[in-house]
């Protein structure tokens, strides 16, 4: 990130970028802006009509917005933060370095500088970290008619008008929430809280988690959710377009952990060689180790594959499909725990359902496994023996048991994490599918052991 704060040298390409994209819609825009670099980007914004350059800037989506505004004046970086929405300034502080940050923050207006102290002392994830502090509330003695009119006079500095939050003269205590399309309905010499029925608002306070907040707006199919703070006062609104913003990075994360590696907390285009590397290789390394344990495995029944080479051919075979029905349990069962569909204490419900299903899908695969040896050697492609019965049950036994237990492993392995205190998503498919690769390969000869003693081993 470049800390220059001297403009940038004014260039043909932003100006004409500049009058082209004016009357664009915002979105592409900034999709056009993404794909330059970051002097052109401020130079656009320099370019633009100051209201459509603030539009620009309070999308999420603009990669680039902390380092443009670190190349532009202090005083016209500072214009734009204050007039942009609290919510987004806080993001994009966040994203900035030093000196700059501080450098901008002595620049902005007094309520904008106060609303980024607050919103950026919340924790990360929760409601305060991504509620926008503008809002339209009123007394519960006003009218429709006078609402109306004061909506008229700051809908400019309001992000959005989903809802009116209507409050106690007194104590300024929420008291319940208003939807525009009620009150714009409602009779305008009507007390404002009369055009709704009484009932406790939803809301929620700025510790809650930002998962609970998007769950809550599903359930009750709100356009945004006021945070109060212990004595029911508004401090701020998240949006429903907050909600979606935070879940598609919080779902990002979680494929990401699920890929068996650190969630990156930058776009993949702009991340360097070495954050890539860190992010990926320590998850590689304990993956790695622990299919070292394989290896052991391996030697340990090295007497036993001396004496029948045949159960190498079968190894991939066995050790994928454990991994695959481990990884299947993992992935619904974070799923189901993300939605708060199950909770820690149904953890043996889940158990008694994944036993019978791990079950089922193992005969189904050892079926299919023994149909496989059965047609080879019936039509001479391949000859397994004298004994190839036996190798067939073996192989179709070893299935049963190995996707059995790759599907209560996996399916477990979630539960135990979040009682630890660790994301369930760290139960990740590789790291399942190598925990049931060594166990997998113990049950394999230990089925091997069983059945063909005697004959082979």
């Amino acid at each position: 990130m470049n800390d220059v704060t001297a403009p940038p040298a004014r260039d043909l390409l932003a100006t004409t970028l500049a009058c082209t994209l004016a009357q664009d819609h915002v979105a592409d825009i900034v999709e056009t802006l993404n794909d330059q670099d970051t002097g052109t980007v401020a130079n656009v914004l320099l370019d633009l009509p100051f209201e459509r350059a603030v539009e620009v800037l309070d999308q999420p989506e603009l990669v680039e917005a902390a380092e443009a505004l670190s190349l532009l004046p202090d005083q016209r970086a500072a214009a734009f933060l204050s007039a942009m929405s609290a919510d987004r300034v806080a993001d994009v502080f966040q994203d900035m370095r030093e000196p700059v940050r501080e450098r901008l923050i002595a620049q902005v207006d007094h309520e904008t500088r106060s609303a980024l102290t607050r919103l950026l002392a919340y924790p990360e994830h929760s409601a305060g970290s991504i509620m926008t502090t503008e809002f339209v509330s009123v007394p519960n003695s006003w009218t429709v008619a006078q609402t109306l009119d004061h909506i008229r006079h700051v809908e400019r500095s309001r992000e959005t008008v989903y809802a009116i939050y209507v409050l106690s003269p007194v104590t300024k205590a929420l008291e319940t929430a208003v939807p525009l399309r009620r009150l714009i309905s409602g009779d305008p010499e009507a007390p404002v809280a009369s055009v709704v029925a009484a009932r406790k608002p939803i809301r929620v306070t700025p510790d809650v988690d930002r998962e609970d907040v998007a769950r809550l707006i599903s359930k009750y199919n709100l356009l945004a959710v006021p945070v109060v703070d212990a004595s029911e006062r508004v401090i701020g609104i998240v949006t429903v377009d907050d909600v979606i913003d935070a879940m598609i990075a919080e779902t990002t994360e979680d494929v990401q952990k699920l890929g068996g590696m650190e969630a990156l907390d930058e776009p993949y285009n702009e991340i360097s060689f070495i954050r890539m590397i860190r992010k990926r290789a320590g998850w590689l390394s304990i993956l790695l180790v622990g299919e070292m344990l394989t290896a052991s495995a391996m030697q340990y029944f090295q007497d036993e594959l001396e004496k029948a080479i045949v159960l190498t051919l079968f190894i991939p075979l066995i050790m994928s499909s454990g991994g695959n029905s481990g990884s299947q349990a993992t992935s619904l069962i974070i799923r189901a725990l993300a939605l708060r569909e199950i909770s820690l204490k149904d953890w043996w419900r889940v158990a008694l359902r994944e036993l019978p299903t791990g079950l089922t899908l193992g005969a189904i695969l050892g079926a299919i496994g023994i149909m496989r040896i059965v047609t080879w050697q019936k039509l001479g492609i391949f000859d397994y023996g004298e004994h190839w019965v036996l190798i067939a049950a073996t192989v179709g036994a070893a299935l049963l048991g190995i996707v059995t237990f790759g599907s209560l492993v996996g399916s477990m392995l979630p539960f135990i994490l979040k009682r630890l205190g660790f994301d369930p998503a760290s139960a990740s498919a590789p790291f399942v599918a190598t925990l049931v690769d060594v166990t997998g390969l113990v049950i394999y000869f230990g089925v091997a052991a069983f059945i063909l003693r005697g004959t082979l081993l």
